[in-house]
């Protein structure tokens, strides 16, 4: 069981820390050309989807193999 709350410990880190360098670099991106803001916040959300998706499947998983 220990195992298990590791896992999810280090999975949620993860995920957080994955987010943040991409709403950091998006933040940075628009500050550089904010006419482009759009599409970079349009890469953004989509690169966060997909890790909020690798970080459930791999709680999932996490869980699962308990």
């Amino acid at each position: 069981m220990e195992q298990v709350a590791i896992g999810l410990g280090l999975i949620l880190i993860g995920v957080g820390l994955g987010i943040g360098l991409i709403g950091k670099s998006a933040m940075d991106a628009i500050g550089r050309q904010p006419e482009a803001s759009s599409k970079i916040q349009t890469a953004m959300i989509i690169a966060a989807a997909l890790i909020e998706g690798a970080g459930l499947l791999a709680i999932i998983f996490a869980w699962l193999g308990r």
